[in-house]
């Protein structure tokens, strides 16, 4: 009974896939583009960067309109 209080669940943690995070990704670049931001401009940031203006969307709202 003792084994179960003290079981290492990050063994049962699911990984990340690929698929989930190019979804992920594809749906964050679509909320940029609802904001305001061009398409082209869009496609040329890489994922770090559609992060950091997801962040602010107030400001990209702005900056575009």
């Amino acid at each position: 009974m003792a084994t179960t209080l003290q079981r290492n669940t990050n063994r049962s943690r699911p990984t990340k896939s690929a698929g989930s995070k190019a979804k992920r990704s594809k749906v964050q670049r679509r909320r940029l583009v609802a904001l305001g931001m061009d398409e082209a401009a869009v496609a040329l940031l890489n994922s770090t960067e559609v992060r950091t203006l997801l962040k602010h969307p107030k400001k990209v709202a702005a900056a575009n309109a």
